[in-house]
């Protein structure tokens, strides 16, 4: 059985997504596809709008066969840990043959290259992140900036570095790259040029919408009717009957009492977390206290050294709880286990399989010991049933694998 892998969020599934599926099978010719699925956290720093095992359900109808989740210390992490989280779990498991991610450049072997370089780090490389950090730049940008001025001065290739590192798809990429070369993994990477709008595009123009656009139109509109034709049949009519049954939708502009709280009434440190560096707590418990609206609070804490995203996942880790773990040695373990939220009947034989050749444990219910990353899921589905109330805060325990046999 020859399987092929995807990493994913499905914050919702929509046309881009099944397109990505669809071509996957085609250039790989693989009978079956494993998705790792972020869990209810995803990696821009948000609560995902719908819970993790209902987007399991609509990846199985539109043509995953195993979807496996990702754990949320990976999830909520910058692209560099949330690829490794991923892929270390995919070559764990010892059946996947390959791996397909959308990018926007469409071209495997220079993101190949990149990642090479971004691995050897050359000593002219460095020099010239260096120079751009000391500058100010969010780190994503000088990178971009180093790689630019490195590539240019020794003539390996020409690109527009900045406009190919500014994307979401080509940065994960080269992520993708660096940990199965890390990992010196036989997974056979691929990618698909990504269609239609970009990652954070809001415009409902074109057939292949983003989640960005479809999220904040579910949000603001009753009627969806008008999503039908950016998504597949399966995806729209569970956003359908959500709507209908009054479903609250995660909306991480919920968070914020929760975090004054926290702030105000426990003695929890968000100094804690190994992303908030250069005094950025100080400046954090400020705007806490003088903001009262999510938006406002990011604005406030906004600077040229930290981005909308860093900051996001900072507050949904200090959400949730992060900073009782010492998650900067987590994040760089490889994946410890891998949680199945759904299957079908293909997928019933490749966990057979898997029984057999994977070097991890597969979890399809919780066992009755667990280490530090399970019990962060666990904190992690608590933490979102405050955000969506249709959720039971002890659903990990509660809610079996979905099965579509």
């Amino acid at each position: 059985m020859k399987v092929t892998s995807i990493i994913s969020e499905y914050n919702p599934f929509h046309n881009g997504h099944l397109y990505h599926m669809k071509r996957t099978k085609e250039l790989t010719g693989a009978d079956a596809i494993i998705c790792v699925m972020s869990g209810n956290f995803v990696q821009r720093g948000l609560p995902a709008i719908i819970d993790k095992w209902t987007r399991a359900k609509t990846a199985l109808e539109c043509g995953a066969d195993l979807v496996i989740e990702l754990p949320v210390i990976y999830s909520l992490s910058s692209a560099e840990f949330f690829a490794f989280g991923a892929v270390s779990l995919l070559n764990s498991l010892g059946v996947v043959n390959s791996i397909s991610f959308g990018s926007e450049e469409g071209e495997i072997q220079f993101i190949k290259s990149i990642a090479e370089i971004l691995l050897k780090e050359p000593f002219e490389f460095k020099e010239e992140l260096k120079k751009y950090l000391k500058l100010g730049y969010a780190y994503p940008k000088a990178r971009s900036l180093a790689l630019k001025e490195y590539i240019r001065d020794v003539d390996i290739m020409d690109k527009n570095i900045e406009q190919s590192l500014s994307t979401s798809n080509n940065i994960l990429g080269i992520e993708y790259l660096k940990s199965l070369i890390k990992l010196n993994s036989n997974i056979k990477p691929y990618t698909i040029k990504r269609e239609g709008a970009s990652y954070n595009s809001e415009s409902m123009d074109s057939l292949f919408s983003s989640a960005t656009a479809i999220r904040k139109y579910v949000k603001k509109y009753e009627d969806i009717s008008a999503l039908y034709s950016h998504m597949p049949e399966a995806s729209y009519n569970l956003l359908l009957d959500l709507k209908n049954n009054n479903y609250e939708f995660a909306n991480e502009k919920n968070m914020l009492k929760f975090i004054k709280y926290k702030h105000f009434c426990t003695k929890s440190k968000i100094e804690k977390l190994p992303d908030v560096i250069e005094g950025l707590h100080n400046k954090i418990y400020k705007s806490l206290e003088r903001s009262n609206d999510y938006n406002d609070l990011i604005e406030n804490i906004k600077s040229k050294r930290f981005t909308y995203t860093r900051i996001n996942r900072i507050l949904c880790q200090y959400f949730i709880g992060f900073e009782k773990y010492d998650t900067e040695i987590l994040r760089k373990e490889p994946c410890p286990y891998g949680r199945v939220l759904g299957f079908n009947k293909m997928g019933t034989k490749i966990l057979k399989e898997l029984k057999k050749s994977s070097k991890i444990p597969i979890f399809t219910k919780l066992p009755k010991t667990y280490k530090e990353v399970l019990n962060l899921d666990i904190e992690a589905t608590k933490a979102y049933s405050l955000l969506n109330p249709q959720i039971d805060p002890f659903s990990d325990y509660l809610i079996n694998p979905i099965k579509l046999l």
